[in-house]
């Protein structure tokens, strides 16, 4: 795999991981810093810059035969507009600059989605088609983009209009595009042959992905159909849970009975949480806690990061160490579990705080200085492993 481009994307990871530590510690220390702004810049960086690269980097490693200049070109395109937002964003939030290069990055994602469905070859149907899957939510995640500027011309920042653009982009990045990928390669990894159960599994997946949009639409509008829907859409999602698991049953010992621990952790670290999310997505299917979940910031960081560090880059880590591409030295390893403990740290203390919210209860001493002190392992393991592939020798393959 290209060096260079598994570098800048652990680049792009550390230094949102970075601003996150930044926003922690406005908390501990307020500074003279729109926190609104710089957020938008460390969850572009996080989502654009690690997860749509990383991913990007895999499906063309893997899937396009001949390593292509073209694909190269366009990462760097990409990351260029991704530089733009991270350097615009913290100054002036949602404004002409940065609406300008995450307009590009959309113009770049659209020529990758043209080039790579004609490029890439995929002997697997079932990894084929979830990839296809995955790249069709993606392009539909775009319309809520392509909504916000109508929305804030017409209605303005504050309407539910405009929220609901905004999570309706997360919500198809997050749970189509990001999670349907990384799933397309664990399969592939794991040489999961088309079966009837993978198509049950791949059916309730992209169901479950598109009714369960119904949630963060209840959050502004009011209507009890939605309730419903959403709830149909989580017993979807507890099937395709079911079938997901009665697929890897067999092959996830067999297959990393030779891989290094740390690779093995990696991957159970990876599949807990995606057990996690889809059980705590099952907690909205009651009416009056799907109603307030919005309410508390806490459990929407949560899972936001669940679903971001739990199950995204925890699959992608495990693809690198996998692959080979990173090897599980003392560095590497040390540097990943100092990210999985300041992981489970953060989500523990978001998840307990936002509990004694809800049932109205004060909050924990000291909140803001442990949670700040937690987030400090994250860009540190990050910076660990960075540094130790730094150093990693390495054979580039020859791109034409």
């Amino acid at each position: 795999m290209p060096k260079k481009l598994v570098i800048v994307c652990l680049i792009n990871f550390c230094i949102a991981a970075l601003l996150g530590l930044l926003l922690r510690y406005i908390y501990v220390n307020p500074l003279a810093i729109n926190y609104r702004f710089l957020t938008h810049a460390h969850s572009h960086l996080a989502m654009l810059g690690w997860a749509y690269l990383m991913i990007y980097t895999f499906l063309v490693y893997y899937f396009v035969p001949k390593q292509k200049l073209v694909y190269t070109k366009l990462f760097w395109l990409t990351e260029i507009a991704v530089l733009g937002m991270l350097l615009s964003f913290p100054f002036q939030g949602y404004a002409a600059i940065s609406i300008s290069f995450s307009t590009l990055h959309i113009f770049c994602s659209y020529y990758f989605v043209y080039r790579f469905w004609k490029d890439m070859s995929i002997e697997n149907t079932l990894v084929k088609n979830l990839v296809k899957t995955a790249l069709i939510f993606m392009l539909i995640s775009t319309i809520g983009v392509w909504c916000l500027g109508p929305a804030v011309g017409l209605l303005g920042k504050a309407s539910a209009f405009y929220q609901m653009a905004i999570q309706f982009f997360l919500h198809f990045q997050f749970n189509g595009w990001f999670l349907i990928a990384v799933v397309a390669l664990f399969f592939y990894q794991f040489q999961i042959a088309p079966s009837k159960h993978t198509t049950l599994f791949s059916r309730y997946l992209i169901a479950a992905t598109v009714l369960t949009f119904a949630l963060p639409v209840q959050w502004f509008v009011n209507h009890p159909l939605l309730y419903w829907i959403n709830g149909l859409g989580i017993i979807l999602q507890l099937f395709s849970l079911y079938y997901f698991l009665k697929i890897i049953k067999t092959k996830f010992q067999h297959i990393l009975s030779d891989q290094f621990s740390l690779i093995k952790h990696m991957y159970r670290f990876a599949l807990l949480c995606f057990v996690l999310k889809i059980v705590l997505q099952t907690a909205s299917i009651v009416p009056e806690f799907s109603s307030s979940i919005y309410q508390h910031h806490n459990f929407v960081i949560g899972f936001i990061h669940l679903t971001m560090l739990g199950v995204i880059t925890g699959f992608l880590f495990a693809f690198l160490l996998q692959s080979k591409t990173i090897r599980p030295t003392k560095v590497v390893t040390l540097g990943t579990y100092s990210f999985l403990l300041g992981f489970v740290l953060t989500e523990g203390f978001l998840l307990f705080q936002g509990c004694l919210f809800y049932f109205g209860q004060d909050m924990i001493p000291n909140y803001y200085n442990t949670l700040f002190i937690a987030s400090v392992l994250l860009p540190l393991g990050i910076a660990c492993i960075l540094i130790n592939y730094l150093k990693q020798k390495h054979n580039e393959p020859k791109i034409t």
